[in-house]
């Protein structure tokens, strides 16, 4: 026995040199969270200490912070994994320009609004009801170049000079539960062009939960690819759009899906504009389970002779186009369970098309009612109804 105990303790102690010897090997480091690590936690309450350290952190606490007039709240080019945190109330200075009050770009960002916090643009200071035109005033929130699997969670935005969310060159990027109230701007109908998420040269972008009261479109997407807008209700603007279409740099609108929404007290419901004598394409766009009422212009309207506005700093002037343009394609349009219902002086469905330039669309369970039967669409296609 213990000849055996003794064999037994030198094959152990064998085996652990050539463990020894031959050790595991050892997994490559994690770089990306070794340079989190190397970063700090910020917490700043002045808009310029963001600007001077903004890339030494890995969170960023925003802190009550009151930006001067005609400065950017500036979060671009951050480090990769930086999460941001908004806290208290953010409120921006007056002063005509063009803005943007905030921009932020950057790959895996995070950005969370904490319990009780509140983004105030201020827009009464800028509202004259001449939107885009009179005053300069400047855009809200620039999520642009965002990349990677970021997202914006959670903000509560007040009284936007203009439009909120502008959404750009961005990639992967989900906004989720935003609630947008410029219901201030009722008053006299001084807010005007207060889009809610204007989305441009972007894939992959996903809008849930989002909770919107304002006076223009509550979506509005001008270009991109594989874009979600799901859940959402919207109040006194003018509806879930796709374009306007065309006239841009980019002109592709593809692989839509807009669902499981609420559209209510607001001039149209589900809207489709592209700018004739533009060129582009519209394709592959799905509305379904879309609820509307209290419509006071159209339920769904689909146009393709939209104005083109020649803007000038002091004044706008608007060219009304009588043809009805076929360069911006509108294909493989489906729409589903769009139901509702329309003030009496409105009209429940429109449909402005150029001769062949809107094909293979498919149309179920659209029931929308109360307001007027249209005498004058133009070029229905196959599959849709103006009554």
């Amino acid at each position: 026995m213990a000849h055996f105990v003794q064999a037994l303790g030198l094959a152990l102690g064998v085996a652990s040199l050539l463990v020894s010897a031959n050790p595991l090997p050892t997994p490559a480091p994690n770089l990306k969270n070794a340079a989190l690590q190397n970063r700090t936690g910020c917490t700043f309450t002045a808009a310029a200490d963001v600007s001077a350290s903004k890339k030494s952190c890995a969170t960023i606490v925003l802190d009550g912070i009151t930006v001067p007039s005609g400065v950017t709240l500036d979060l671009t080019g951050l480090g990769s994994g930086t999460h941001v945190t908004f806290q208290g109330e953010t409120t921006w200075g007056y002063e005509e320009w063009s803005g943007p009050l905030f921009s932020i770009s950057g790959q895996d960002i995070t950005v969370t609004g904490a319990p009780g916090h509140s983004l105030n643009g201020n827009g009464a200071k800028w509202w004259d009801g001449k939107g885009d035109g009179g005053k300069t005033k400047p855009k809200f929130f620039y999520a642009h170049s965002l990349t990677g699997a970021s997202s914006i969670t959670g903000l509560n935005v007040l009284n936007t000079p203009v439009q909120a969310f502008s959404i750009d060159s961005s990639t992967g990027l989900t906004l989720a539960d935003i609630t947008i109230d410029n219901s201030a701007g009722d008053a006299n109908s001084l807010a005007t062009n207060t889009d809610a998420f204007d989305v441009g040269s972007s894939t992959s972008i996903t809008i849930s939960g989002a909770k919107v009261q304002n006076q223009d479109d509550c979506l509005a997407i001008n270009s991109g690819k594989s874009i979600t807008f799901t859940g959402g209700t919207c109040s006194g603007g003018h509806g879930l759009s796709i374009g306007s279409v065309g006239g841009r740099d980019d002109n592709t609108v593809s692989g839509i899906t807009i669902e499981s929404s609420t559209i209510k007290n607001s001039q149209n419901g589900v809207r489709i504009k592209t700018i004739s004598g533009a060129t582009g394409s519209v394709s592959g766009v799905s509305y379904k389970d879309i609820t509307l009422s209290g419509i006071t212009k159209y339920g769904i309207v689909i146009e393709q002779d939209y104005e083109v506005s020649n803007k000038t700093k002091h004044h706008t002037v608007k060219r009304s186009l009588l043809t009805y343009g076929t360069g911006v394609p509108i294909t493989d349009l489906t729409l589903g369970g769009i139901t509702g219902t329309v003030e009496s002086s409105g009209t429940n469905i429109q449909i402005l098309c150029g001769s062949g330039s809107c094909s293979s669309w498919t149309w179920t369970g659209i029931s929308v009612t109360g307001g007027k039967t249209s005498s004058s669409c133009k070029n229905v296609p196959s599959g849709a109804s103006c009554s």
